[in-house]
């Protein structure tokens, strides 16, 4: 008996991958069904973190201090974490300063976070370093290695896992600081338009963010941070420091400068904004123009690696085919 099934090539049942693809498909379509209607809103958790903000500010300058306790939410985990590293002496209180200002800059307002990543340094070389030493040593998995190989997988296991933590709020730091100079320029351009018609500082920090949250969420954050705390801090100037204090972007730290300058000396604001939207823009249009002349240089490797050779395939294919089809008929005519 013959055997049975579908039309093949290269031994490939073509009916059977005909189904897994059709089968994968509507996986796929499903489930981008399923993320389209299960999608959250993500100015929701914006919206609530800035609301618990101002409820802390108003805590701190009207409520009583068993008030102001109640408003403070207590997290056992992190209060654990604290005290284990208390107890090990190796919690400093600059060091949670610091790494609380690197999770402002990361647009994670929550403070406690600090304690778990101090942590997180402890701990993830404990458990992923001591995992490496008994693959290294305790197993035959790197057994084929040098003795300097195997230190310095190692060596490399321990240094990552006590830098993760760093790591991830560099990028995050990143990715958020680029976001917000992509529309620091826009936003001063209607800052200059707020001011001019009128509407004061906190207003108009206000009226950008609900302007722009949309399109760049993270300024507009920020700027109705700034404006909250405008409205509710003792020292106007608390609040711009603030700003730049939670953006590492030294445009930002340019326009606080002209802020705390403006409310010190009674400066037009909206003309010492507009040089400053001109510059920015400038530089936005500069860093533009050399990713473009980069692009010469980055496309060499992937034309020599890919473009390249499929052209020699396309263009000497034919006459590499005529060749050897002469060469052959020679061979059989002689």
């Amino acid at each position: 008996m013959g055997e049975t099934g579908g039309p093949k090539i290269l031994g490939i049942d073509v009916l059977w991958v005909a189904t897994m693809l059709s089968g994968v498909a509507a996986f796929a379509v499903m489930f981008a069904i399923y993320t389209v209607m299960s999608a959250r809103d993500p100015m929701t958790k914006r919206v609530k973190a800035l609301n618990d903000r101002r409820e802390q500010l108003k805590a701190g300058i009207t409520a009583s201090t068993k008030r102001r306790a109640k408003l403070v939410q207590r997290n056992d985990t992190a209060d654990r974490m604290r005290g284990i590293l208390q107890s090990m002496k190796v919690l400093q209180d600059s060091q949670v300063k610091a790494v609380q200002i690197k999770l402002m800059q990361a647009g994670i307002r929550k403070k406690e976070w600090a304690v778990a990543v101090i942590f997180g340094r402890l701990v993830l070389p404990i458990v992923f370093g001591g995992l490496m030493v008994y693959l290294v040593y305790g197993t035959d998995m790197f057994a084929t290695y040098t003795p300097l190989k195997q230190y310095g997988i190692v060596a490399v296991s321990f240094i990552l896992s006590y830098k993760a933590p760093d790591i991830f709020l560099k990028n995050k730091i990143t990715k958020r600081t680029d976001a917000i100079r992509k529309g620091l320029p826009d936003a001063l351009d209607l800052l200059v338009i707020c001011a001019e018609a009128g509407l004061t500082v906190d207003a108009a920090f206000q009226r950008v963010s609900r302007e722009l949250g949309r399109a760049y969420p993270e300024l507009g954050d920020e700027f109705t941070l700034t404006a909250i705390e405008l409205g509710f801090l003792t020292e106007r100037r608390a609040a711009f420091e603030n700003l730049a204090m939670r953006v590492k972007l030294d445009a930002i730290k340019g326009v606080v400068t002209t802020m705390v300058q403006t409310e010190k000396y009674g400066t037009p604001l909206a003309s010492a904004l507009r040089v400053l939207s001109a510059e920015f823009r400038n530089e936005r249009m500069m860093r533009a123009e050399e990713k473009a002349a980069r692009l010469p240089a980055i496309m060499t490797v992937p034309l020599i690696l890919f473009i390249l050779p499929v052209l020699f395939v396309v263009i000497l294919g034919p006459a590499a085919c005529s060749i050897s089809d002469a060469f052959k008929g020679g061979v059989g005519h002689s």
